[in-house]
């Protein structure tokens, strides 16, 4: 997964101050992972991953960021998030050589030592051996046992957080 690829959450907020509210994103390049396909164009769970460093994530708030890994996220003891792919729904297989894809990836991800099941919505352009794409899910605070930000300046923040992946695969034989 080459360096171009990029996690990010994005959450609803209400700051005091501001009429509107608007999406707290953070974002990292450190993320690492594969999926290796079966000849039966079924996913290999045990050597399919992928890891997001949750330490290095920043916003365009330095005080968000720090409550965010520190409280939240616990990044002290829990530096990482990861996904297992155990499913591709609606993913043609042999995958072409060209072409727009719209599948589902199924797995588990674990953030702050919790491991749930997650369903990812995947768009994805193959071009030779290079694919890329943006893969997106739902999940809650409550979802992985965290605790939701609580400051002063933030007057609500909705519990449902959403993640995306931007990424980049090279297909390998």
């Amino acid at each position: 997964m080459p360096a171009e690829s990029e996690a990010r959450y994005r959450a609803r907020e209400q700051l005091l101050g501001r009429s509107l509210p608007n999406d707290a994103v953070g974002r990292t390049n450190a993320v690492e992972g594969q999926i290796v396909f079966n000849s039966d164009g079924t996913i290999d769970s045990e050597r399919s991953r992928f890891t997001v460093d949750l330490r290095t994530l920043q916003s365009d708030e330095t005080r968000r960021d720090n409550y965010i890994k520190q409280n939240t996220l616990e990044v002290d003891r829990y530096p990482n998030a990861e996904f297992q792919p155990t499913t591709a729904t609606g993913l043609p297989w042999p995958l072409p050589s060209n072409g727009q894809l719209q599948f589902q990836l199924e797995g588990n991800l674990t953030v702050h030592g919790v491991t749930k099941p997650v369903t990812w919505n995947v768009q994805a352009t193959v071009e030779g051996q290079r694919i890329t794409g943006t893969a997106t899910t739902q999940v809650t605070f409550e979802d992985f046992g965290m605790t939701p930000p609580r400051v002063p300046v933030v007057l609500s923040l909705e519990d449902t957080i959403t993640l995306e992946l931007d990424f980049t695969f090279e297909r390998v034989s």
